[in-house]
């Protein structure tokens, strides 16, 4: 029995970036052999084992081999004789099917990861890359996480990811996985290599039909200078991550906050009238489809819906804030507010020539949420009023510390 450390562990070790969960992959046993060493078996697919100690994960070198559509449909052969190199052969990229003997601190790596690490490239192994959709969804992820190290991806890769989206098979991945895949790009420094790798793989549309309609759909110069509201929405989102890192609820509502654009009569273009009302729609539908957790749809119909609000904020008249919190819920929900101000201040400084602008409106906006905030039923004088006479003095106590706080 021979132990590796392998995937990414390996892979962010080479590139010299703090390295996730260690993985561990082990050849020439049998699950009876690992469970009498007291790994506790938790593989439902195949067989992996949690160490007794150390809770990482170990799995038994494996070959996969297409059965069924999707990616679910394998059948895989955990077999003691299946070698370390057929083990790493089955996986995606080769920078992922490097493996180390932790022993003596020899790579494995037959497959020119390192080669690929040193090269900046993203490349997949082998020609199984078609039979697994969801390898596309892993592409582009990791090019959101690796495009601002210099990575690419290789040719050859692109264009079997291009025979995947053509293939159908892309309608297979079910809604969580990609959800998941997506809900980890939006947490990368440059989300928008997310965007446009599946763009250039043809796989946005089938996968993202709402924002694939983005690209190619002009806005007014004046205000968009980079003019493609593809273009945008990829700005868009890399500032979301610049403004607010590891923020996936943030990241979400900033990447939907333009689907209404998509709908435009091209008889209108390049101006889009009323598109933050004609965004909820598709914003609704792709939420159904993703099955997207509901904190995350709340916050996106509210910034879909009220950004260009929030842009004006300085012209509204102070009962017109009020109603416009009411509408976020964030008198109920009150840390919605910072979420909305950052949103709205990528989709500012997403545009050329804006990226390092400011942006008061977000400072203005928090500041008259805390006014209104500042009023509670609590401490006026009610005990004359009854029915919605009480709720209409809330409100009008709230307006006048709106206008105070002006």
């Amino acid at each position: 029995m021979k132990i590796y450390l392998v995937g990414g562990a390996v892979r962010d070790r080479l590139l010299q970036r703090p390295a996730g969960d260690r993985d561990w992959v082990v050849v020439g046993a049998t699950p009876a052999q690992m469970e009498a060493q007291g790994y506790t078996a938790v593989g439902r697919d195949f067989p992996v084992f949690l160490h007794p100690k150390t809770g990482e994960e170990y799995a038994l070198a494996r070959t996969e081999r297409k059965s069924g559509r999707g990616y679910r449909g394998f059948v895989v052969d955990a077999d003691p004789g299946v070698t370390l190199e057929e083990d790493l052969q089955r996986r995606d990229f080769t920078i992922n099917a490097i493996a180390c003997d932790e022993a003596d601190g020899t790579l494995v790596d037959p497959y020119g990861g390192a080669r690929d690490i040193e090269q900046r490239v993203l490349r997949h192994v082998g020609p199984a890359f078609v039979e697994d959709p969801l390898r596309v969804l892993r592409a582009a992820r990791f090019m959101a996480r690796f495009a601002p190290l210099g990575f690419t991806v290789a040719e050859e890769t692109m264009a079997l990811m291009r025979e995947v989206a053509a293939s159908g098979e892309l309608d297979a991945l079910v809604p969580e996985r990609v959800w998941q895949e997506l809900r980890k790009a939006l947490v990368c420094e440059r989300p928008s290599a997310f965007l446009r790798t599946l763009h250039d793989a043809h796989a946005l549309g089938p996968i993202l039909p709402e924002l694939e309609a983005l690209y190619g759909v002009p806005q007014r110069a004046e205000f968009h200078p980079e003019v493609d509201t593809g273009i945008h929405q990829e700005m868009v989102s890399d500032m979301a991550a610049r403004l607010a890192p590891g923020d996936d609820l943030v990241g979400f509502a900033a990447l939907t906050h333009d689907l209404g654009k998509g709908l435009t009569p091209p008889d209108e273009w390049p101006r889009h009238i009323m598109h933050e009302q004609r965004g909820l729609k598709p914003l609704k539908e792709l939420c159904a489809r993703l099955k997207i957790p509901t904190e995350h749809q709340q916050l996106a119909e509210a910034v879909c819906r009220e950004h260009l609000n929030v842009h004006r904020i300085d012209e509204l008249r102070d009962a017109t804030v009020l109603d416009l919190l009411g509408r976020c819920d964030a008198l109920r929900r009150p840390e919605r507010v910072a979420r909305i101000a950052l949103c709205c201040e990528a989709d500012k400084r997403g545009r050329l020539g804006f990226e390092e602008g400011d942006y008061p409106q977000g400072e203005t906006l928090k500041r008259l949420h805390q006014a209104a905030l500042s009023v509670q039923a609590r401490d006026l004088d009610l005990t004359h009023l009854k029915g919605p006479a009480i709720g209409e003095a809330l409100a009008r106590a709230r307006v006048k510390a709106i206008a105070a706080a002006r």
